[in-house]
């Protein structure tokens, strides 16, 4: 059932992003062309958990859908980071100034395997505690918000949290925990 690669194309390649146009051979003998193909880098999200049973999420534009919503602490895995785990240490510390000793992993999922090479690596970082003052790209305004683990299924319920890949990470921390 595999394609074989006959020939590709990059029509945009940069730090964030690469579009590629691929010539595809299907076993059957068929041609696919063009197919086009986004590279992006991995990416990770984090479920923080305070000791006081709250789940620390953040508030921010999102510039795609040019809306400000209600999601996880997240970012991109850096060329130089063989660890994702590494990554969700790092974004979390510097989106909330939050800090845990104790980052299980939770799931590796792909946000479009059709047309995407990504995948997202999903994180529980448990006793969270505050450690400093954010450390924010030119391009972030984040809110940190505090919610109670109890109101986390009322927010998923309505939609307030509409981030599908954050949706599927607090699914997978919240059967971890047990809730």
């Amino acid at each position: 059932m595999k394609w074989t690669i006959k020939e590709s194309t990059y029509i945009v390649k940069d730090r964030w992003i690469s579009l590629r146009a691929d010539e595809c051979l299907m076993p059957d003998g068929r041609i696919i062309a063009p197919f086009y193909v986004y590279e992006y880098p991995d990416w990770i999200n984090v479920v923080p958990v305070t000791d006081s049973n709250e789940i620390i999420l953040i508030r921010q534009y999102r510039h795609g859908i040019q809306d400000v919503i209600l999601e996880l602490p997240s970012g991109v895995v850096d060329p130089d980071e063989t660890d994702p785990s590494v990554t969700a240490q790092r974004e979390l510390l510097e989106e909330t100034g939050y800090d845990s000793a104790t980052i299980i992993p939770l799931s590796t999922l792909y946000p479009n395997p059709d047309k995407q090479t990504n995948a997202v690596h999903a994180f529980l970082a448990l006793h969270a505690v505050c450690k400093q003052e954010q450390t924010l790209d030119e391009s972030e305004q984040i809110e940190v918000v505090k919610v109670p683990m109890n109101e986390i299924h009322t927010l998923l319920k309505h939609n307030r949290i509409p981030q599908a890949m954050h949706v599927a990470a607090l699914f997978h921390a919240l059967t971890y925990l047990g809730q």
